[in-house]
């Protein structure tokens, strides 16, 4: 039996780059608008989408809470679009995401993400459920819409353990 559990690193770009985007408005510089009564974080992640018909779409997400040590038994994908979650307060929560290997996840990661911190999944990215600690949290959550099946689903055979 191989070793399942996961330690869990922070959130940073640079180690979240092979899954995506670190979404982090101390990443740019802002700038005013509205006559200087308001700052504009602009340009912080991209959502690509692939497919006929596809287009972005902005939805919210009501989460509960999950506790550590946490049990991983499935990941998914969205093969057409990415997906960013942007959490509505400074809360961290867990990002679980897997390396692609021939079409089935890898090993998992994990990473807890500092005060305000969302995250971009690349197009095709193994990743966890939305995963909030300790208390029910709150979401944008902007993806894909449109025709077309943009989600896959793995099982693994033994659960991982992140703690």
């Amino acid at each position: 039996m191989s070793d399942r559990r996961i330690a869990i690193e922070p959130l940073t770009p640079e180690a979240f780059a092979p899954f995506g985007t670190v979404i982090d408005k101390r990443a740019v510089a802002p700038r005013p608008m509205n006559r200087g009564k308001a700052r504009r974080f602009h340009d912080l992640a991209a959502v690509p989408v692939t497919g006929e018909d596809g287009q972005v779409v902005i939805g919210a997400v009501e989460a509960e809470p999950y506790t550590l040590p946490l049990r991983l038994s499935l990941v998914e994908r969205h093969p057409l679009g990415a997906q960013a979650f942007v959490p509505l307060d400074a809360a961290p929560f867990l990002v679980v995401v897997c390396p692609d290997e021939g079409g089935r996840p890898g090993r998992p990661r994990a990473f807890i993400t500092g005060p305000g911190q969302g995250v971009c999944y690349a197009i095709g990215t193994w990743h966890g459920v939305l995963t909030p600690l300790d208390q029910p949290q709150a979401f944008w959550v902007i993806d894909r819409g449109g025709p077309g099946v943009n989600l896959e689903e793995h099982v693994f055979d033994e659960p991982w353990t992140i703690s």
